[in-house]
C-alpha cells in the first residue's frame, strides 16, 4: 500500500548571494509541486532585497527576530510568532535592517517560481 505522506529529510537549498539562508521543503525545487512552496528561511542582520510584485500569495510567520515588509508604501514589522499573508501582484520589498537574523517560515500559492517575481532595477 503508498504511503499518503511524505516526510522531507532534505530540502533543497537555494543558492544565494547575500547571506540568506533558503531552504525550501516542498515546491518547484523540491519534489517539483507547482501548487504550492513552504520554505524556511533566515536572513541576516542587514539583508534585504528590491522592490518586487509576485504573481503569488505569500504567507510568512516569523520564529525568531524582526522582519520588514513596505507594502504599496506602508512599512509594517513583525516580529517572532506574527504573520502576515501577502495578496499576488502586491508590490513588496522585503528586508531586515535589524541587529537579530530573522528566522520564519514562508509558504507561496501558487509555488516560488522566479518567472512569477518582477524585481524592480536597483
Amino acid at each position: 500500500m503508498k504511503k499518503k505522506y511524505t516526510i522531507q529529510k532534505a530540502p533543497f537549498v537555494v543558492p544565494t548571494t547575500d547571506g540568506k539562508v533558503i531552504e525550501e521543503h516542498f515546491g518547484q525545487a523540491t519534489d517539483g509541486n507547482s501548487q504550492i512552496s513552504i520554505a524556511h528561511m533566515i536572513a541576516p542582520s542587514g539583508w534585504s532585497e528590491p522592490f518586487q510584485t509576485p504573481e503569488f500569495e505569500e504567507y510568512t510567520y516569523i520564529i525568531k527576530g524582526k522582519k520588514q515588509f513596505i507594502i504599496d508604501g506602508e512599512t509594517i514589522i513583525l516580529s517572532a510568532g506574527e504573520s502576515i499573508k501577502i495578496e499576488k501582484n502586491t508590490r513588496v520589498q522585503y528586508s531586515n535592517p535589524f541587529i537579530e537574523p530573522c528566522e520564519y517560515m514562508a509558504v507561496c500559492l501558487p509555488a516560488f517560481s522566479i518567472d512569477l517575481v518582477h524585481r524592480e532595477e536597483v
